[in-house]
């Protein structure tokens, strides 16, 4: 459990907390200024929860701001994997990589006044390339949608549809979905706050 507590999990009786907030770090490396979750500490993390039988529910705190795709698609099919009791709450923002994180757990809870950015895969600044480029960036948008439409009852067609479109973001191409609309598209499954996330966690006998 030393290892847990040297991760960064905080546990409170049954449940631990796991948080992962701004960018999602992966192989490539961060400025020293920008506020990242490695995803190689949170895999052995969401492990060594999985493996303790002292941990009865996971609650996992999300306000993302993108990151390494590749990075954030490990993390959430860990989490999606897991038999522990999951839920998720995004606070703020769920930005990019934070929606397939945040559709991962068994129970996925947005705050009332957070949102869900919706948007295409992309590099910063013009990207110049091959075929193979473009289909390499198709292969991974595919791996995106099918993960959150097979991890939540949003349909392909609205995921897409709000992925690509042109009238939202200025100078970019998405959407950015409040609370209320991101579970009535069925993004998410419902509102909540942080007591409403411990209760369903104390239901499934955390």
């Amino acid at each position: 459990m030393e290892e847990l507590k040297e991760l960064g999990a905080v546990r409170q009786g049954g449940v631990h907390c796991l948080t992962i907030v701004g960018q999602i770090e992966g192989h490539q490396v961060l400025p020293e200024d920008a506020k990242a979750t490695k995803y190689e500490h949170i895999l052995p993390l969401l492990a060594a929860m999985e493996e303790s039988p002292e941990i009865r529910g996971v609650l996992i705190l999300l306000n993302t701001m993108g990151g390494d795709v590749e990075a954030g698609l490990a993390i959430a099919e860990m989490i999606a994997g897991m038999k522990t009791p999951t839920v998720s709450l995004v606070l703020g923002g769920g930005h990019s990589i934070g929606v397939p994180l945040a559709v991962a757990a068994r129970c996925s809870m947005i705050a009332p006044s957070a949102a869900m950015t919706i948007h295409p895969v992309r590099l910063n600044g013009v990207v110049i390339g091959v075929p193979q480029t473009y289909n390499y960036f198709a292969r991974i948008q595919d791996r995106i949608v099918r993960f959150v439409t097979e991890h939540s009852r949003i349909s392909r067609e609205d995921y897409v549809r709000l992925m690509t479109n042109t009238d939202e973001l200025a100078n970019d191409v998405g959407s950015i979905l409040s609370g209320e609309d991101a579970v009535r598209l069925g993004l998410i499954d419902r509102l909540g706050t942080l007591s409403d996330a411990l209760d369903w966690l104390h239901r499934q006998g955390a």
